[in-house]
Parts: structure tokens; sequence; C-alpha cells
């Protein structure tokens, strides 16, 4: 028996978590020690552990069983109290530790929720972000959407075994997400069905994933409210999307803004609230590396494309829409969104509402 496969036996027991494993594995030397030596090895479900079958059906459903003692185990999970005693993978297990950004909220979500939650994940994606969520309707779907039509990469945490997916409605999304280079996953063993103890435990993984997290819209009542608590328990920023105050969807973020939550508007803010949480340091550090990678440049030619000037000629402070950029550039739309997308990934211009683009800030 190796330490990866104690792990796993240990996490098919009932009530045993991190903290009593490292406390046993301290005393006996091993967790593989501390295995043999524990005296309950009885399953959840019934019946004595068998960590063996629970890999021959991990293989059986093509996942990948990650653990504490892996090298694929997410540096931030490990680094965190409570961490899942074992992980199990569907898609590429790299991406669970790629930078990331949690963005999470409301089953019963409005149109301007999920309007938000798609525009934040598809900008966060197209900027190199991973997106992690719940993998719930609403928010959540409208999360990992958005990374998907943006080409980006996402993660989903369910609260249930992967071989008991829940909800049955985002199955689809589900092999969307791993088809496209993400990955679905759950600390739960198979065999278990989602219940109301699995899903505050699924929101630890999704908080502890991320750098940050982004509650879009939740009532004063909700998981939303749980997630955003754990993600400052760990450290993690923490902000919200505001709307209306009469909207009983919005309250609970509302509420987390007036406890001091970064309220964010758009990608921009949210890249914005990130950077300024790094050590000057580190900024200082990452500025000096992009330096040096960046090859020289003339300094007498332009920073743009011929195409990219003919964009830029165009934007203004206050805001233009693409469709009017199409019309003043005669370039072809699609050409003209591609451009424009380039543009923002390069950090010369942001988006507004209303799709409309504006320099970036600091930029004219």
């Amino acid at each position: 028996m190796t330490e990866s496969q104690a792990y796993v036996a240990f996490n098919l027991t009932d009530h045993v978590g991190y903290a009593t494993v490292e406390a046993l594995a301290a005393e006996a030397g091993s967790v593989v020690a501390a295995w043999e030596k524990y005296p309950k090895k009885v399953a959840r479900a019934g019946g004595e552990v068998d960590w063996e079958a629970e890999y021959e059906t991990a293989k059986r459903f093509n996942v990948q069983i990650i653990t504490p003692a892996d090298e694929d185990y997410p540096s931030r999970l490990k680094s965190a109290p409570g961490r899942p005693l074992a992980l199990y993978v569907r898609g590429d297990a790299k991406a669970l530790n790629r930078s990331a950004i949690g963005i999470i909220g409301t089953r019963r979500a409005t149109t301007y929720g999920i309007g938000v939650a798609n525009t934040l994940a598809y900008d966060l994606a197209k900027s190199g972000r991973c997106i992690v969520s719940g993998l719930a309707l609403g928010i959540d779907a409208a999360a990992h959407t958005g990374a998907l039509e943006a080409k980006g990469i996402t993660v989903g945490v369910i609260g249930s075994g992967l071989d008991k997916f829940y909800p049955e409605e985002n199955r689809e999304l589900a092999r969307r997400i791993v088809k496209s280079g993400g990955a679905v996953v759950s600390q739960f063993p198979f065999g278990r069905s989602a219940d109301r103890e699995t899903f505050p435990i699924r929101n630890h993984v999704v908080a502890g994933l991320a750098s940050g997290v982004i509650a879009v819209e939740a009532p004063l009542k909700s998981g939303t409210l749980i997630t955003t608590g754990i993600a400052a328990d760990l450290g993690r920023t923490v902000m919200a999307v505001p709307a209306r105050v009469d909207n009983r969807m919005s309250a609970g973020c509302l509420q987390l803004i007036r406890d001091g939550a970064i309220l964010v508007r758009n990608a921009d803010d949210v890249m914005e609230a990130m950077s300024e949480l790094l050590p000057k340091s580190q900024l200082a550090s990452a500025a000096e590396e992009e330096k040096e990678a960046a090859p020289a440049r003339d300094p007498e030619l332009p920073p743009y494309s011929v195409e990219e000037s003919m964009i830029m000629l165009h934007v203004e402070d206050e805001g233009v829409s693409i469709d009017q950029l199409i019309a003043k550039t005669h370039l072809p739309s699609a050409k003209v969104n591609s451009i424009v997308m380039e543009l923002r990934i390069k950090g010369f211009i942001r988006f507004l509402p209303g799709n409309r683009v504006a320099p970036a800030r600091g930029r004219r």
C-alpha cells in the first residue's frame, strides 16, 4: 500500500477528515502505518473498506484519484486547512493547479445575474484565468458556459460522487468542460449521492481552488455566502457584484459589499482587485520579468499593428460600440471582434456596459 492509497482508504471511511488522519500519521509515522493501525475500517455505505475496488471503479470511469501525497494535488488546497483526503478528477488534473477565480451564485438566477456571470467568466477566461464553480444550475452554469465560449479552462466541483452526477441537467455541460481541457472534480467516493451535507463540503473545495471568489447573485440565506465565508477564512479575495437594492436575489451580495467584499462590475475590476492584493515586491518582480522577457522594440515603431491602429483610432474614453467600429473601419465584423478581443488581452482596451469599448485605464 502507498501513501496515496492509504489516503483513499481513509476517505472511504465514515467521519474521518484530514485533521484526524494527520494526527494519526504523526503518531504512527506515516499515513500507511496509521491505516494499518486504524481499528474502524468500515465504509460509510457499510461493510469493510475496499480501496482496491475504488481504484478499479475509477479506471472504469476514466477517473484519476489524487491525494495530498501526489504531485498533481492542487497546491492551493494542500496549504489550506481541512483539505480533502482525495479528489476524484474527470478530465485534466493539471487544470486544478491553474490560476483560478471562483464565480458563484444562486441556482434561481435572474437574467441580469446570468448575463453578468457569463460575461465575467468569458473575459476572465480570455485573460488566462481558470474559472471554478460548482456546476449547479443558474450562476454556476452561466460561469462555466462563459469560460467555454471563450475557449478557456474551467473546473466544476460537484457535491456528489462522479458516478452519481448532480444535477442531471448539467451533465452535457460537464462533458463539454472535460472535452475542452478542464475538469470535473469531487472529493466524494463513488456511490455518494448529493445531499444537504455534501454541498457545504463541496463549497470548501470551490473556495480552496481559487485565488479569489466572486459572488454574482445570491439571497441572504444561501450556499454562496457559505462559500464566501470559507474563502475569507482561507485568505482568499472575496468580491461581489452589485444590483438593485430591492432585488431579493442580490441581497446577499449587497450584504457582502457592506461587510467589506470588493465591489466588482467587470473583469477589469476583478484583475485590478487581485493585483492590488499582491505585495509590491512581487508586482515589481513580475514587471521586471515581463520586461526582460519582452523583445526589444524600436521606440519609433507604433505599439499596434495596422489593423489594430484602425480600431484604436476610433476608441474614445466614453466608449464606442462594436457596430460603430465596424462602420468606421469598414473591416469585416468577424475581424473587428477578433482584433478587439486581442487588444483586450494585450491590455490596450477595456469593455464598458452595453458592449462598448474604451481605452484601458491609463492609456490613450
